[in-house]
């Protein structure tokens, strides 16, 4: 007997016996599945019995036509074949274009079919949802469909299934197949009984669980929406969605079967269980946990749970752990950054490791740029390890860390590059190939202007000529701010500038990195030099007191009342409105204008406002810099920005400065060409420099040319030059030596005062590097090792102005500290040399150099000491080196007597504080020293490469080589620009400062007089000492103070004006044929032993130089000039000749007798 189950009320109108009908449901579903599954096959069978007949047909009329039988007939049965054959094919047209109509609006491809796709997934939830509502009410009940709100949003999704359904049959290809989907059994299952439900007046939940079974297709549906991109979220939604699918549609069946019992029992085994009960009940299950509080009752529970727990414990062990995985997996900082309203960003990418960045931030944050309110949002495709990751955290309210690259757009989106105040991307410095870093670099560049054109880029390059290809992305502008940072053309540029001043690289590294004062009581070498340390380069625009002075004046009130030191300004022309104009120390002829930015040295961002405060009525009378603020008698134009250098960006077209705001631009303005300026003596047919007249020029030579043997190189009496000793081989990465010789071949030198440059090293390195040289005047290359004592001899190494030692394989090491061993094991080699006094024939460079413009007659000038002479060098430790270091740390072991700690900072370093030692990193605070202030790095670049210029880099990228040029009013003018020099002390005009004088006085004296503009000092390391000391190390004293006392030992770091009237004689002499031998020689440092072919005249012809040598040796040291003995030259020579000894031309003699084989002596003389 059935059970009473549904109880009867005459609301609802139901069965009166309220006997179960859940049967009727089912038969609903199982009549729909398997009548349209009966229909599918009878269909196919049926076609397939049609096709089989229309082929044995056709076969037949084909045998007729082979026999030759019955033409009339089957001409006339054709007829009729052909018409039917073309009412089939219109109407498979048909049906074919339906098909297609249908399979649109089904797929994902078109918007309607998106619209379509998500529609049906989110109803199909709210059907599942409906069955939730439902799970709590008896498995069947009487309802009133008109009554029942639920069960009419169930009938309307119901019937919005039944469409989709339909059009999904109508796209399908295999019908058979379509019926047998899972979706396809999910309607069978669920949408008949709701039709039924309402012919009946009664509800059974039944299989509505199905619905569970939608929730697969969840990760398709984020993929329609673009929500997931990656592999591994497709994945995690795949394995998450199936896994709670099978758990809600196996839970579902539990609670069918327990509620209702089973029909052999007559239903009276049932149990009541809610649906989240069985939820709980599978997950215990496929845990194997199995509490025993909840567990099936029914026969038809209990059989399903059997096979459950075998299919639900497999997926529980597989699913849940690769879950786990996926989400551990996840990125980390995979987070979107989210812009502060009134804060701007900057995106760093590129090298990031925890040195690039503690470097970076060191100076970014520096507290000497007062308030950076700017955040930094580092983006890499690695995840930071646990260092970098603490130093994140301890500047967690300005950095953050997302992982991802710059190449991917989605990443560029996340971290708001759009937005972004600029992009700075960092080089790995220490790569094994710098060319393919630079690539990357440039890629990643493409890659943030293709994104986003507008915005301001930042990058290192390691290599010079790859900063040509930068110039191919369409939107690289650096008018607006985009600047590229080429770590080998600064580093070379600083090096050689070392060669002209000693110690400048120093002093420029410390002006453009941000360093806390350190204080030191004790009166030692560290108190002043750290003193200058603390001094960087600001920039700041300067008070309308100041207009219409001239620079000098303007230099000098500013030095001696503000305690500032002005070196540069921004200088608008008036004929070019457009140009705004770099102008390093310019002459008296240029007045200050309105709104002029001043580039200053200082030690605190908050000194360089007093030159824009400064008021001549109100602080005209005040001795005290520190008062010096905004005056009340009138109010500072709003117009004119108030900037502190470090925070100041000038972004405005005619703001920004590139390179080419160098000297050439300024040329044309007659306001800006002095009146003194002489050029029509030259001979313009000859090309003497480049073809932009920022570098001395020669036809291209043959490196067989310039190549000297060790015996060629011995009888060449070298002096006054520069030694370059190299590391490399074939292998090795080309480091671009040009940048090295360009500074050192710049313009603003007079022919004869350009020195001798010796490269030693591997022969097959130097020619790969020969193609970017041959364009160069005095260059020679000694084939051999710098590790060789011979070969330093033979180039006369105690002689030289200056010894570079560079390596081109420091970055093929993997141990960081063996990466310099090559050029510290050559320091020390050299240092460790002993040299005869007796050896010595010519004096070495005085390192001094007479003010362009004194009066040579005036017995104020002459020297008190007599001639200028420096004794011999014999021992290495005395000679001038400067070693290029990739390995902070190693600087303590190119001096053995200095007492430096290994972890001190580099800066700190007595190498370094000496000039001896130069390392790249110190290049790193150009990047966040660029994003302030764009005018620093023109400013660096103007003074380090001689004046390399946007039209140069572009004809290098073309040709990679110098084009040489005729010499025009245009060109030469260019030459007409400052260069770094150092002032000696105690001899000359200026010797009664030195002795005890003021550093101040000097400044003033020098800057109203010759136009030479001081700022810093090269002193001897023992010079506080009262006891007379042997060492002749020097270290570096930036900007001293007004009251500072000077030594007459003391070498003063001066910005000095090009003199035209300076060897003009000598000019035309040098850059002439050399159809003369003595004028030749003359302009050379280069003094050579003539050719073996005149042996018969060698001896007469050296006694007759000697003679004449002794005779203009004497003829100085009797007029006591301190200047050469050129009548025409305001500049002494860097190489002074005095007579040969005895003993030396005896011993040269004696070595020419006992060696027959010499092969002859070329004169290393230039061909141009």
């Amino acid at each position: 007997m059935d059970a009473l189950i549904i109880p009867v009320t005459m609301e609802v109108p139901c069965d009166s016996r309220g006997q179960r009908m859940w049967w009727a449901f089912l038969a609903s579903s199982m009549v729909t599945f398997f009548g349209g599954l009966f229909i599918i096959l009878l269909w196919r069978t049926l076609k397939y019995l049609w096709t089989v007949c229309c082929h044995c047909g056709v076969k037949s009329k084909e045998a007729q036509k082979i026999n030759g039988g019955g033409d009339t007939q089957a001409d006339g049965a054709c007829k009729p074949t052909d018409e039917k054959e073309e009412n089939v094919a219109a109407e498979v047209g048909w049906m074919t274009s339906v098909k297609d109509w249908a399979g649109v609006m089904i797929s994902a491809q078109t918007l309607t079919g998106r619209v379509l796709v998500v529609l049906v997934f989110a109803l199909s939830i709210g059907a599942l949802v409906i069955y939730f509502i439902d799970s709590s009410n008896p498995i069947e009940s009487c309802q009133n469909f008109y009554k029942d709100f639920t069960l009419q949003i169930d009938m309307a999704f119901n019937v919005f299934f039944l469409l989709y359904f339909g059009l999904r049959f109508i796209a399908a290809n295999d019908k058979l197949w379509f019926w047998l989907e899972v979706n396809s059994v999910v309607d069978f299952f669920t949408v008949p009984p709701v039709f039924v439900s309402v012919y009946l007046n009664r509800s059974w939940l039944g299989l509505r669980f199905l619905r569970a079974l939608r929730l697969i297709q969840f990760s398709e549906i984020l993929q329609f929406l673009n929500i997931l991109k990656t592999s591994n979220s497709i994945k995690l939604v795949n394995l998450c969605s199936i896994f709670i699918s099978t758990w809600l549609t196996a839970a579902g069946f539990i609670h069918l079967v327990e509620n209702s019992g089973d029909p052999w029992e007559n239903f009276q085994n049932n149990q009541q269980l809610t649906y989240w009960e069985c939820v709980y009940l599978l997950m215990v299950t496929m845990s194997t946990v199995g509490y025993g509080d909840v567990y099936a009752k029914t026969t038809l529970g209990r059989l399903f749970m059997v096979f459950f727990i075998l299919g639900g414990l497999a997926m529980f062990a597989s699913y849940v752990p690769e879950i786990i995985e996926l989400i551990g997996n996840r990125k980390k900082y995979g987070g979107s950054y989210s812009a502060v309203s009134g804060r701007k960003h900057i995106v760093v990418c590129g090298h990031i490791t925890l040195e690039s960045v503690s470097n970076f931030l060191k100076d970014f944050l520096h507290k000497d740029r007062d308030d950076v309110n700017v955040e930094i949002v580092f983006l890499h495709n690695i995840s930071p390890n646990l260092e970098l990751e603490a130093l994140f955290k301890r500047h967690f309210t300005q950095v953050e860390f997302y992982q991802g690259s710059v190449l991917n757009p989605h990443d560029l989106a996340r971290v708001k590059i759009e937005s972004a105040d600029a992009c700075l991307i960092l080089a790995n410095k220490y790569c094994a190939d710098p060319d393919a870093e630079d690539a990357s670099n440039i890629m990643r560049v493409i890659s943030i202007k293709n994104y986003h054109p507008k915005i301001r880029i930042i990058t290192q390059m390691l290599q010079y000529h790859n900063k040509a290809h930068l110039l191919n992305i369409p939107s690289w502008n650096w008018k607006e701010g985009d600047d590229a940072i080429c770590l080998a053309e600064l580093k070379l540029g600083f090096i050689a500038q070392s060669c002209l001043a000693p110690g400048l690289s120093t002093m420029l590294a410390n002006l453009f990195s941000m360093r806390s004062f350190i204080k030191i009581e004790e009166d030692t070498w560290q108190k002043y030099y750290l003193e200058g340390v603390a001094n960087e380069m600001y920039t700041e625009y300067l008070s309308s007191a100041f207009v219409g002075l001239s620079f000098p004046a303007v230099c000098e009130l500013v030095f001696a009342k503000l305690k500032l030191l002005m070196i540069a300004i921004e200088y608008k022309s008036e004929k070019r409105e457009k140009f705004c104009l770099i102008l390093i120390n310019p002459g008296n002829h240029v007045k200050i204008q309105e709104g002029t930015l001043g580039f200053f040295i200082a030690s605190d961002a908050k000194e360089v406002k007093r030159a824009f405060f400064y008021c001549k009525a109100c602080h005209d009378d005040i001795t005290d810099p520190k008062r010096i603020k905004k005056c009340g008698c009138k109010r500072l134009e709003d117009e004119q920005p108030s900037t502190l250098s470090p925070k100041k960006k000038q972004r405005n077209g005619g703001m920004r400065n590139s390179p080419n705001s160098s000297p050439k631009l300024m040329r044309h303005d007659p306001l800006l060409i002095p009146g003194n300026e002489q050029i029509d003596n030259m001979d313009a047919n000859v090309k003497k420099y480049d073809s932009t007249g920022m570098f001395h020029w020669c036809p291209a030579k043959d490196i067989e040319k310039v190549i000297l043997t060790r015996s060629e190189a011995a009888m060449t009496v070298l002096s006054g030059h520069v030694v370059v000793c190299i590391f490399g081989d074939v292998q090795s990465a080309l480091i671009g030596l040009r940048n090295l010789v360009m500074p050192l071949r710049a313009s603003n030198f007079h022919y004869h005062e350009l020195k001798h440059i010796v490269f030693v090293g591997s022969l097959e390195y130097l020619r790969r590097e020969w193609e970017t040289l041959h364009n160069f005047p005095k260059v020679s290359i000694l084939p051999g090792t710098p590790l060789s004592r011979a070969d330093l001899r033979a180039v006369n190494i105690n002689l030289c102005d200056m010894c570079v030692i560079l390596s081109a394989n420091q970055n093929n090491i993997d141990d960081a500290s063996l990466q310099d061993k090559e050029c510290i094991l050559a320091s020390l080699n050299i240092k460790s040399m002993q040299f005869d006094d007796s050896i010595g024939v010519l004096q070495a460079n005085s390192q001094g150099f007479t003010p362009p413009g004194m009066d040579r007659s005036s017995p104020d000038n002459s020297p008190v000491h007599g001639l200028l002479r420096q004794p011999s060098i014999t021992t290495g430790a005395n000679i001038p080196i400067i070693t290029e270091l990739v390995n902070d740390s190693n600087v303590q072991f190119l001096d053995q007597d200095d007492d430096d700690d290994p972890d001190t900072e580099l800066y700190l370093t007595q190498p370094f504080a000496c000039g001896t030692a130069f390392a790249v990193s110190v290049l790193d605070s150009l990047m966040s020293a660029t994003y302030f202030n764009d005018n620093i790095l023109t400013l660096i670049r103007t003074l380090v490469t001689g004046g390399a210029t946007p039209e140069l880099e572009a004809l290098i990228a073309e040709e990679n080589a110098l084009r040489g040029g005729y010499s025009t009013p245009q060109t030469l003018a260019n030459r007409d620009r400052c260069r770094v020099a150092q002032l000696a002390l105690y001899d000359g005009p200026f010797a009664d400062l030195g002795d005890g004088g003021c550093y101040g006085d000097l400044f003033c004296k020098a800057l109203k007089t010759y136009n030479m503009l001081c700022f810093g000092i090269y002193r001897l390391r023992d010079a506080h000492l009262s006891t007379p000391s042997q060492c002749t190390k020097r270290y570096v004293i930036t900007n001293p103070p007004y009251e500072f006392e000077l030594v007459p030992t003391d070498l003063i770091f001066c910005l000095m004006q090009f003199d035209h009237n300076a060897g003009q004689s000598r000019a035309s002499l040098s850059h002439s044929s050399h159809s003369s031998y003595s004028s030749s020689k003359k302009s050379s440092s280069v003094h050579s032993i003539p050719s073996t072919a005149n042996r018969p005249n060698r001896t007469k012809t050296r006694d007759s130089r000697e003679k004449q040598n002794a005779t203009r040796m004497n003829r100085m040291g009797q007029e006591k000039k301190w200047f050469t003995d050129e009548p025409d030259n305001a500049y002494p020579r860097n190489i002074q000749i005095k007579p040969m000894s005895t003993h030396m031309a005896n011993q040269i003699n004696q070595y020419k007798s006992t060696s027959s084989l010499i092969p002859p002596i070329r004169e290393v003389e230039d061909e141009c």
